[in-house]
């Protein structure tokens, strides 16, 4: 990336940020809680890495509190909620745990939390169920179907096997709550005096549950609406050649059907309002990553995955991060084919080749 793609780059980020509102200072990731609004408590639980913290909400109703979002599995967060137990649930217990979708840092602490207070986790079915399976996946690490998934992505036996080892290492994956209640699209959960509408979101995971407060223009939002970030939307070897970006992009219509007054409580990052300038700025960020792969592919005859990886991502990935840009990186060569603007063919090696229609 030139030095002026750089600074554009950077504007454009800057110039996104102001164009939302922040209206509350975060809490510190040590089981303190900000007040959003009666009977809506605001925590974070911190995480490794760039994130650094996960934002979870409490809700208090008649007889005790929900939770939404769990944070990591690991002894630190356990002790954070056992703080955070005597602190806002010394007057009445933990009722219900909420999670809204199945990935570690929102559902790492479910079974834990389920099975220490002895009570209920709420997901949707998809979310539950591909938790179980993602689980059962990384028991059988390494092998040959997720061999060839990065192997037709074009990607080398060594980053292959680097990113195996970093699976492997991995300390914070998890089985998961032994049942769960069901949550579905137009649930309502009335909790104290407010009534929570479920709304599912599709593409960054399976079957991610919202909830929205309409009396009360409160949003819920979980990984399906950041503040700063896109949420990463990926195609994955269990999947390899769903279209997931689709998805997204349908989830961003629904939500730009919500009050555009709504407080948004994301995941991570701060609280923020303008939310339908938030939808359209996500929406843009990947029709300008969808328009770089079509300029590309007008000078080349055909390109593997891992070459449109680099051009989508031109910075130093780490195995990790290599995971999750080969599986955007798909999602939005799938969006193509689907769309019939790329095809696809399978070289001799076994590696995919897509070139322009």
């Amino acid at each position: 990336m030139s030095t002026t793609d750089v600074k554009t780059e950077k504007s454009r980020k800057v110039r996104e940020r102001e164009a939302l509102e922040y209206p509350h200072t975060a809490p510190e990731a040590d089981g303190s809680v900000v007040q959003l609004a009666d009977g809506l408590l605001w925590a974070r639980m911190p995480m490794p890495g760039s994130l650094s913290h996960i934002n979870v909400y409490l809700l208090e109703d008649h007889d005790g509190w929900w939770i939404v979002d769990t944070g990591l599995c690991s002894q630190e967060i356990s002790n954070l909620w056992l703080k955070i137990t005597e602190t806002v649930f010394s007057e009445k217990p933990l009722k219900a745990v909420i999670c809204t979708h199945f990935h570690y840092d929102h559902a790492g602490q479910a079974r834990w939390l389920s099975e220490y207070f002895k009570v209920p986790v709420y997901m949707t079915h998809g979310e539950y169920f591909t938790m179980r399976v993602f689980f059962s996946r990384h028991q059988e690490l390494g092998g040959s179907d997720q061999y060839r998934y990065y192997q037709k992505a074009g990607l080398e036996d060594s980053l292959i096997k680097d990113i195996f080892r970093v699976c492997s290492d991995d300390p914070f994956i998890i089985d998961g709550p032994s049942s769960f209640i069901r949550l579905s699209e137009g649930q309502t959960l009335n909790i104290g005096d407010r009534a929570w509408q479920i709304v599912i979101g599709n593409g960054h995971s399976p079957e991610h549950a919202c909830l929205y407060s309409e009396q009360d223009k409160l949003l819920i939002a979980g990984d399906q609406l950041l503040p700063t970030i896109s949420s990463n939307v990926l195609v994955t070897d269990i999947e390899p050649y769903g279209n997931p970006l689709a998805f997204w992009m349908d989830s961003l219509d629904r939500l730009d059907g919500l009050h555009r007054e709504t407080l948004a409580l994301p995941a991570h990052g701060l609280v923020f309002l303008n939310i339908h300038e938030r939808t359209a700025q996500l929406r843009n960020h990947h029709i300008r990553q969808l328009e770089i792969i079509r300029k590309k592919m007008l000078r080349v005859s055909s390109a593997t995955t891992y070459q449109v990886m680099g051009w989508l991502f031109r910075r130093q990935l780490s195995p990790m991060d290599q995971i999750l840009a080969v599986g955007e990186t798909l999602a939005h060569i799938n969006w193509l084919i689907e769309n019939k603007e790329l095809t696809l063919k399978t070289d001799e090696n076994g590696v995919n080749q897509y070139s322009i229609i």
